[in-house]
């Protein structure tokens, strides 16, 4: 691991690690210890996730408030847990997935870049736009049918509630995750599990090219702005004091939030659309019923309130993009330093 220098009042050095590539991991730790980190992650934030879903699928408008207060009067805590189970299955491989094609592009595409001559700020900003549309691409093909069954638990209607904000959004009643994906491949085959497979990925590469880009160029910005202001501009964007170091956090969860709202803004439409094709069905004459297809989504929105009416649970997916994408730096961070191999495996024999 390369490590950045400064020196503190007393003379003495301290040592910042600097960037973590690909080929100085543990591979094994690495997953492991990534597994476990984002399960937690994903437990803590689940909940903000069935809000921005019941949001979305609703014909109605209600809040959050609203929503929340209906969910824990009718169905209790486990209320914001609905198909959690299902959705931690996928989480494990997707998440895997989602790694090693971020380092891995990120890694390659940055050293291609760099010996094409050019600067390390372009190198870093492409290798961060590409690395978010591949390592997308990869984690949909586990995280769509995870999200199809998942998605339709959470909309699924309190059995004892009378309340309109907690009617059954599903044409079916599912009693698990399993007898979802029972029904659904009974119905619609393995296709089923793939609805709105085109619009995940115009919905999640570009966000993730768009997120990856602005967290990494905020950042830098952020850092040589702090470096100014501290006395420290005659050092590099990895040499800071001691003093510096305490505002890392802050700096993280800043660049996390804005690059979060300019994401979130962008794709808001297609993860709306998107969230309605994987749940919605279409009830015909004869009581069959059929999935939704975009033009008909797209009609549906319009007459509910236009645009706008793509944009509800922006709230939800803003503050919930926000902080799973400040835990999940933090902890990403975190888990590649715990990850690292020891200074003589990286030594050339």
């Amino acid at each position: 691991m390369s490590l950045g220098t400064a020196e503190d009042e007393s003379g003495s050095e301290i040592h910042i690690p600097a960037e973590i590539d690909w080929h100085m991991l543990d591979k094994s730790k690495f997953f492991f210890l990534g597994a476990a980190l984002f399960s937690g992650v994903s437990c803590a934030l689940y909940p903000m996730v069935v809000l921005k879903t019941r949001q979305q699928v609703s014909s109605s408008r209600f809040s959050c408030l609203n929503i929340s207060c209906a969910i824990l009067r009718h169905e209790g805590l486990r209320g914001f847990y609905k198909g959690f189970g299902t959705s931690l299955m996928g989480t494990i491989p997707a998440r895997a997935l989602y790694m090693v094609s971020l380092e891995i592009t990120k890694s390659n595409v940055a050293t291609a870049f760099l010996q094409f001559g050019f600067s390390e700020t372009t190198a870093v900003a492409v290798a961060n736009a590409a690395a978010g549309v591949t390592s997308a691409m990869a984690a949909q093909l586990v995280w769509t049918p995870i999200d199809v069954v998942s998605q339709r638990l959470m909309v699924q209607g309190s059995g004892g509630s009378k309340t309109t904000v907690l009617a059954n959004l599903n044409s079916e009643n599912y009693r698990s995750g399993f007898d979802a994906f029972r029904k659904i491949m009974c119905a619609d085959g393995a296709r089923g599990f793939y609805r709105g497979f085109g619009i995940s990925i115009l919905t999640y590469a570009p966000s993730n090219a768009v997120w990856w880009t602005s967290y990494s160029m905020v950042h830098r910005l952020i850092w040589g702005a702090f470096g100014v202001l501290l006395g420290n501009e005659k050092n590099d964007s990895n040499k800071y004091s001691r003093s510096d170091s305490k505002a890392m956090v802050a700096v993280q969860g800043l660049s996390v939030v804005m690059a979060s709202g300019v994401s979130a803004i962008v794709t808001m439409p297609f993860d709306t659309i998107k969230t309605r094709l994987q749940v919605l069905d279409l009830q015909e004459g004869n009581g069959r019923r059929r999935p939704l297809t975009f033009v008909q989504t797209v009609r549906n929105l319009v007459k509910e309130g236009g645009l706008l009416a793509c944009y509800r649970g922006l709230g939800p997916r803003w503050a919930s993009m926000s902080m799973s994408a400040t835990t999940m730096i933090t902890t990403y961070e975190f888990l590649k330093r715990m990850s690292t191999k020891n200074q003589e495996d990286l030594s050339p024999p």
